[in-house]
């Protein structure tokens, strides 16, 4: 198992199977007791939550678990501080880094932006999502909820259906389950917004994969559909976003030609493409899946700080 304490959480390469279920196995020791009460382990630790883009679940659910667990946090306001002077993000790091936090849960749209400056920041790094490369604590209460859900990993079929292009939930997700047997992935999207080949790199030879355009082209049964969006914005032509729009809604209508219904997951937020006639199915988890990022977090802050 590799060891947490004081450590940066940059990629979902940052953890192995072991650690893994260790966090899964806490979240759930974590789930019964902060059911009922919060606890003090984290009395006298700060987190400085940095979100230099929009959050509602992860800035959140990270705040959530660190005051559960009875600790404090200091709230980064980007519209309110001398980021709107054109102070740099490097510059705003330090000056934050140097309130001595215990904690930075780091959001930016730079890709890559937290490896750069971690060799200057002193305070653990959580990467709350960089750009269009990773959102490593994603994948993590992603992996935690089809754990939960399935009761297992090892043999699972799953879809990853969406943009896979600019989203940064499936290379996150894609890497991490790549320390699992048996695992098999469909990734559902149009050619325009395929997976991006430096994925592909890091996966092959560690995972199967398989890449359709349809929903309706997997033949096999799955376990999971994690369902994103298609970003209208990433289109060149807007009649062509109209066009394939229809091919990625998953409805009633389109889960019931599957051969099973499987568990749905989505990152959230949705739009169009995951219509509420599905938020009655025993199945669809996606609510589920965000409350399980509190417990998660809450295990993953206990092994950085060592508490």
């Amino acid at each position: 198992m590799k060891e947490l304490r004081g450590k940066d959480i940059l990629s979902s390469f940052d953890f192995d199977r072991e650690t893994l279920e260790h966090l899964f196995e806490e979240a759930e020791t974590l789930r019964k007791k902060l059911s009922t009460t919060h606890l003090k382990i984290a009395d006298s630790k700060t987190m400085a939550t940095v979100f230099l883009e929009p959050s509602t679940r992860t800035k959140m659910s990270f705040q959530m678990a660190m005051l559960k667990l009875g600790g404090s946090v200091i709230d980064f306001q980007p519209e309110s501080s001398s980021f709107q002077k054109g102070e740099s993000d490097l510059d705003t790091m330090k000056i934050i880094d140097g309130y001595s936090p215990d904690i930075i849960v780091l959001r930016q749209s730079k890709p890559f932006f937290p490896h750069s400056i971690k060799e200057e920041i002193a305070a653990p790094i959580i990467n709350g999502g960089d750009g269009t490369n990773e959102h490593p604590t994603q994948a993590l209460l992603d992996v935690y909820t089809i754990w939960r859900e399935l009761k297992r990993v090892d043999g699972l079929r799953l879809g990853i259906m969406g943009d896979l292009k600019y989203g940064r939930t499936a290379p996150s997700l894609s890497y991490m389950l790549t320390f699992f047997k048996d695992v098999k992935i469909y990734y559902i999207a149009p050619k325009e917004l395929g997976l991006r080949e430096e994925v592909k790199e890091k996966i092959r030879n560690k995972i199967s994969f398989v890449e359709v355009e349809r929903l309706e082209d997997i033949e096999e049964e799955l376990d999971a559909l994690y369902v994103t969006r298609l970003q209208k914005e990433r289109f060149k032509d807007p009649s062509e976003y109209e066009r394939l729009k229809s091919s990625y809604v998953v409805n009633l209508e389109a889960l019931n030609k599957l051969k099973r219904i499987p568990i749905i997951m989505h990152p959230l937020p949705r739009v169009w493409e995951l219509p509420q006639e599905v938020d009655s199915l025993p199945q669809a988890k996606y609510f589920e899946q965000a409350k399980n990022g509190m417990y998660v977090r809450a295990a993953l802050i206990k092994e950085i700080l060592g508490i």
